[in-house]
């Protein structure tokens, strides 16, 4: 009968007590905290406090992604060692970062290309801002995230304690340095940058919203750089210069490795903007719009050119069309995002068949994805941003600002880092010996297989 149908009485009873309790809470405490004090700008606060942390912790998720991707790009022999390291520059990039490079990059920067040290940012964290501690964080995970970018252009036959070291001065030094040149003034009190306040005409100054620049071309040139001091990987190429295939031992892991990456996106690219708004979900509608363009363009280019549909081509063309959309996701419309990736995902073929051509080995294709890709998004948007999105206008004044921004990062990371590694190689060594290369990094270099039970010899 319908009668049965209902509720019995007591679980409504306590369905009504459970709601009243949960409405006396919720008066309590904004009656608390507006007894206290607070104010609407306090919530406002609290909440973009929120939002900051949130979207840095999904940043900190894609460091499993690009574990998983240059994982499953890479040879089973190599797995342990490469999780090992996208672990390990994330930790020691945490420290080296709060100690010295926060401050490097965002401290008082009255040159405009470094900003003043401040050792564990004593005074910067002292401050009366709670949201300076929101910034670190989300800064942190950028900082990891162009250090990790170089492992996957290095794999399979770098030394594990240079790769710390190194690891660590990206985090330390090289990134932050470039980082105060472009975005000193998001936190600091000092005039800026030398790249943010550079005008020509009509120009805003260098547009990098997200860090396609910032972040994944200096992490890309820094690999193109490790990539050329290392040489190929034994057998990459054979004696005649033609390119032999050495395919990734697990497509599946790469895949779901690229679908990590491209929701941690939504942390990268809407995060930056630090505060709640309208201009998020701008930001994130923008952001998948040019992810979807670039895998279909990547997807096309290697079907027309390696006749088949690639799975590598075109999981990294999802990637390429991330990383392109980085730096205009604020300043361009929906139209304009898919163009970026689309072109991108067409690029990023390209780029990785020249880097076959010319004997540079780049085992995940790290170079072309980050650094190529991301020099491409940087420039483009110079051209067709939108006074409709973040309120400037693409120019040939501004394009020119966009190419010193690129040039000038090329030429910051790909020098350093070949300074580094020049260095490194000379004193401590960079790559593992031939034997221990063919028998794979994982027993020779952490004495453990990523998979024992499925032990595969090479030689």
């Amino acid at each position: 009968s319908y009668e049965t149908l209902q509720e019995p009485k007591g679980l409504q009873t306590m369905k009504k007590k459970i709601f009243f309790i949960s409405l006396f809470f919720i008066i309590i405490i904004f009656g608390t905290s507006f007894a206290e004090g607070d104010s609407v700008d306090k919530l406002r606060l609290d909440t973009d406090i929120l939002w900051t942390c949130l979207a840095a912790f999904l940043v900190f998720f894609m460091q499993a992604g690009f574990a998983m991707v240059e994982s499953g790009f890479t040879r089973a022999k190599n797995a342990a060692n490469i999780m090992m390291k996208n672990i390990m520059d994330f930790s020691g990039g945490t420290l080296a970062f709060w100690l010295i490079g926060a401050s490097l990059m965002f401290g008082a920067n009255a040159s405009g290309f470094i900003g003043a040290p401040d050792i564990g940012l004593s005074s910067w964290l002292g401050g009366d801002d709670p949201n300076r501690f929101s910034y670190l964080i989300f800064q942190t995970v950028f900082a990891a995230t162009a250090a990790t970018i170089v492992s996957g252009g290095m794999a399979e036959r770098t030394k594990f304690h240079a790769y710390l070291i190194y690891s660590i001065a990206v985090t330390a030094f090289i990134y932050p340095t470039f980082g105060s040149w472009a975005w000193n003034s998001l936190w600091s009190t000092g005039t800026g940058g030398w790249l943010e306040n550079l005008k020509i005409g009509e120009s805003q100054g260098f547009m990098d919203f997200a860090g396609s620049t910032v972040v994944h071309s200096v992490g890309g040139w820094l690999a193109l750089a490790g990539a050329i001091m290392l040489g190929p990987r034994k057998g990459k190429f054979s004696k005649t210069g033609k390119v032999i295939p050495i395919p990734g031992h697990n497509l599946p892991m790469g895949a779901l490795g690229v679908f990590i990456l491209w929701l941690g996106w939504f942390g990268f690219n809407p995060g930056s903007t630090v505060v709640v708004g309208g201009d998020m979900a701008v930001i994130a509608v923008t952001t998948n719009l040019a992810a979807a363009a670039g895998t279909i363009g990547s997807l096309l280019a290697g079907w027309f050119f390696l006749k088949k549909p690639d799975v590598g081509i075109t999981l990294n063309g999802a990637l390429a069309g991330l990383v392109s959309i980085t730096a205009g996701c604020a300043n361009v419309s929906p139209g304009g995002a898919i163009f970026i990736g689309f072109s991108a995902g067409i690029i990023v073929v390209f780029s990785v068949l020249f880097f076959d051509r010319i004997k540079i080995d780049d085992p995940v294709g790290a170079i072309s994805v980050h650094g190529t890709c991301g020099a491409w998004g940087t420039l483009v948007v110079g051209l067709i941003a939108s006074e409709n999105y973040g309120g400037v206008s693409g120019s040939f004044s501004q394009f020119l600002i966009q190419l010193t921004g690129v040039a000038s990062a090329f030429i910051w990371a790909f020098g350093t880092g070949l300074l580094l590694f020049f260095i490194l190689k000379k004193t401590i060594g960079i790559r593992v010996a031939a034997e221990q290369e063919a028998d794979g990094l994982d027993s020779n270099e952490h004495g453990a297989d990523a998979y024992a039970d499925f032990r595969i010899t090479y030689r």
